[in-house]
Parts: C-alpha cells; structure tokens; sequence
C-alpha cells in the first residue's frame, strides 16, 4: 500500500473528515486516545454523536487557531491514514496545556500525532514524525511534545529519541534529542 502526506493549506475545510480520522483512532484505543480529559462522561467508542458534541469544539479551536502547520497521510484510497500538526508561533497564543518554562521563540510543539490503529506497525508513525522533526529544524525550532505520561505515545516518543524535560499538571512535555543542546 503506498501512502502519501500533503500539507493541509485549509484544515477547517477537513474538519468533518477529521473528526471522522479521530473517532476511529478513539475507537481503535479504546477511548484512550484523545483523552478528552475535559469531559466528565466520556462517550462509548460506538457513540460518533456522543463523541462530535465532546471533541468537535475543541477540533475546531485547533484547526482554526493553534496549528501553523498541518499535514495528513493518506492510504492509496485517499483515506486519511494518520496526522502530525506543528505550532511554532507560541506568541501571545492561549494554549494552557503549553507551559510558560517552554513558550520562547526557538520551540515548536509537536501536536496532533496520530496514526490510525489500523495502520499501526507500517512505519508510518515514523514517517510523520521523521517529517515533523525536520520542518522544525528547518524552521530552527526545538521539537517538544506535550503528552500523557499514561498512553503508549510517551513510551512511542522515548525510543525516537525524545527525552523528559517537566512534568506540567497531568502532561509531560518532551524534547528532542539532547536536552542540553
């Protein structure tokens, strides 16, 4: 199967086909990811109304004012297969899980990473975030990653290379390479 990844020009163009990808990583984790750690009663993994009341908000709020940079990998059927995001201009962004420690000039976040359960093990995580970590440093940024210390993508970014800089509330937020570089 041969896949490709374009940069996403007009993410809230995607938004419903978006929501769609993120129900089905939802579904394929088991409710486990996203966390949705905003909602009390998390909807079942077969409840795509339930799920659209909770995420689409906050889907819209990230398409439409935290990205910089969005791209998406498709199947050779067009399907989106997974997504990687960049923010690079923190600025005078309200973001809250981004801790004030990380919010200068040289950082850029690595967000929106998912690959759908169905594609695990091809390769094509690695892909993204191979893609992610070079347009970075082409923009002169330091890679983070803000995540859970729970879910499997803290173990994921660990062998890639990533190391623990700070605890922040219930996040962790990882950086690239050699902290002390």
């Amino acid at each position: 199967m041969s896949v490709r990844v374009d940069e996403v020009k007009k993410p809230l163009e995607l938004r419903d086909e978006l929501l769609r990808f993120v129900f089905r990583v939802y579904q394929g984790t088991g409710g486990t990811y996203p966390a949705l750690e905003w909602v009390e009663d998390k909807p079942s993994t077969d409840d795509f109304e339930g799920f659209r009341e909770a995420y689409e908000p906050f889907l819209e709020f990230r398409l439409g004012k935290e990205f910089d940079e969005l791209y998406v990998l498709r199947d050779d059927g067009g399907k989106i297969a997974g997504t990687i995001a960049l923010v690079y201009n923190l600025g005078d962004r309200d973001i809250p899980w981004v801790p004030e420690e990380i919010r200068v000039e040289r950082t850029g976040l690595i967000e929106f990473f998912m690959v759908d359960p169905a594609y695990k093990g091809k390769g094509y995580g690695s892909k993204l975030l191979g893609l992610a970590i070079g347009r970075l440093k082409e923009l002169g940024r330091v890679p983070y990653v803000i995540t859970f210390p729970h879910l499997e993508a803290y173990s994921y970014y660990i062998r890639k290379g990533f190391t623990e800089v700070m605890r922040y509330g219930e996040f962790v937020v990882l950086r690239e390479g050699n902290p002390g570089t």
